[in-house]
């Protein structure tokens, strides 16, 4: 049986553009792009898993909202359940640690992007959601 792994993404949204970053040249799918965001760790709560991960990723804080999407996905290494949540940058201006960049979208531009399958359905609810 694959290994059951939580996630949760960031649908960081400032002044109308939504931050994307994309995946480095190591590990999992490798330059997909993606919300950023990690892995919920023993006794946090998603809310609280995102707010580290923001930190620990790209040196910001951030407000986190309502949640967008929650979706399983099953890759070759694991099953992922990913759930996204809105969120205002509070703090900071993104930095790479982990990704090989980071580009602030219009939400009629997401779908332009190359996204890990995972992330595809939070998009798809964001573009409902804010573009008119």
């Amino acid at each position: 049986m694959k290994k059951q792994i939580a996630v949760v993404g960031a649908v960081i949204i400032r002044d109308g553009l939504i931050l994307c970053a994309q995946r480095g040249p190591t590990g999992n799918i490798p330059f997909k792009w993606e919300f950023p965001g990690g892995k919920i760790e023993a006794g946090e709560t998603p809310r609280q898993a995102l707010e580290r991960e923001v930190i620990e990723e790209l040196r910001c804080t951030i407000d986190v909202g309502d949640q967008v999407e929650s979706t399983i996905y099953e890759y070759e290494f694991a099953v992922i359940t990913l759930t996204t949540f809105y969120c205002a940058l509070l703090d900071g201006t993104p930095q790479l640690t982990e990704h090989a960049q980071v580009v602030w979208s219009t939400p009629e531009d997401l779908d332009q992007l190359d996204w890990a399958p995972a992330d595809v359905p939070a998009v798809e609810t964001v573009q409902r959601a804010l573009v008119s």
